[in-house]
């Protein structure tokens, strides 16, 4: 099979792209013209020059591909709604379309469990109603690309399938050191929990979704199986104490930003490899 990976050099991509090589897949990645990827070129994936901001470097790009594996976003830590607008939405379509006119047969989009809001009374079934209105231009955008790809789907037949990842964390990700600031900025509550993912199984439900016929025009949620509170995950770096406020008042919502996983294991046979957080730590994979 014939891959095009994009976000190669984000933190997903440059965990993932290693494990489709090792695997045998016939890799490309799409890379500017300044971007890094020594590391990955002499793994073996192929250089193929491009950007989402100019759709005329698609068409080319997709040309023979089997699969194309959508991993580059912008992420709302950027504080550039118009940036991230245009890379999530605008440029996840412009790669759509060059993908579905070149007959490329599967298209797997990264998105993100930020999509559901709170309120649900349970944890997040991928049918949950989703505000393509959030302020938060990464939801938003994100949102807003999901449902036109699956409109693609439905219009011409498109091969789309959709993963919202948990907190994606692992193989020495700063992902989470990078968090730990943001908690006491947005005053999170200590009880709060997150649902995380290990980069080994987003590259499991990635895989999987590549491989499995029949889940065109679906969406599927990854996580683990333990979702972890943020005093927890504050207090495993040492961090509690400086991140929470000691006045907080009631959780609102035990159920907030906990995806219910049960589609993605019925459908595809998907069981975490790294079921929670102190499974990794115990077994040195942060």
């Amino acid at each position: 099979m014939k891959i095009l990976v994009t976000g190669a050099t984000g933190k997903v991509g440059r965990r993932f792209v290693p494990r489709l090589l090792a695997k045998g897949y016939d890799v490309s990645i799409l890379i500017r013209e300044t971007s890094n990827v020594s590391e990955l070129a002499t793994l073996g994936a192929k250089m193929i020059k491009g950007d989402l901001y100019n759709p005329e470097t698609l068409p080319p790009a997709v040309k023979g591909m089997d699969a194309v594996v959508h991993l580059a976003a912008l992420f709302r830590t950027f504080n550039d709604d118009e940036g991230i607008i245009k890379t999530n939405r605008e440029g996840t379509m412009a790669l759509a379309e060059a993908s579905l006119a070149a007959g490329v047969k599967r298209f797997v989009f990264a998105s993100t469990g930020n999509v559901y809001d709170s309120g649900y009374r349970r944890p997040a079934k991928e049918y949950e109603k989703v505000n393509i209105n959030d302020p938060k231009a990464y939801s938003s955008s994100k949102i807003a690309a999901e449902q036109q790809l699956l409109s693609l789907h439905q219009s011409n037949g498109f091969d789309v399938r959709i993963l919202r990842l948990a907190f994606v964390y692992g193989d020495k990700d700063p992902h989470i050191a990078e968090i730990i600031p943001l908690l006491k900025q947005l005053n999170r509550h200590s009880g709060s929990r997150m649902h995380m993912v290990h980069h080994l199984d987003v590259a499991q439900a990635l895989l999987l979704l590549l491989n499995i016929n029949g889940l065109d025009g679906e969406i599927f949620n990854v996580a683990d199986d333990a979702p972890i509170t943020l005093y927890e995950l504050a207090d495993s770096v040492g961090k509690a104490k400086e991140t929470f406020s000691t006045e907080e008042g009631a959780l609102n919502d035990p159920f907030e930003g906990i995806l219910d996983t049960s589609k993605l294991r019925q459908k595809t046979g998907f069981r975490p490899l790294v079921s929670s957080y102190y499974m990794a730590r115990d077994f040195d994979i942060l």
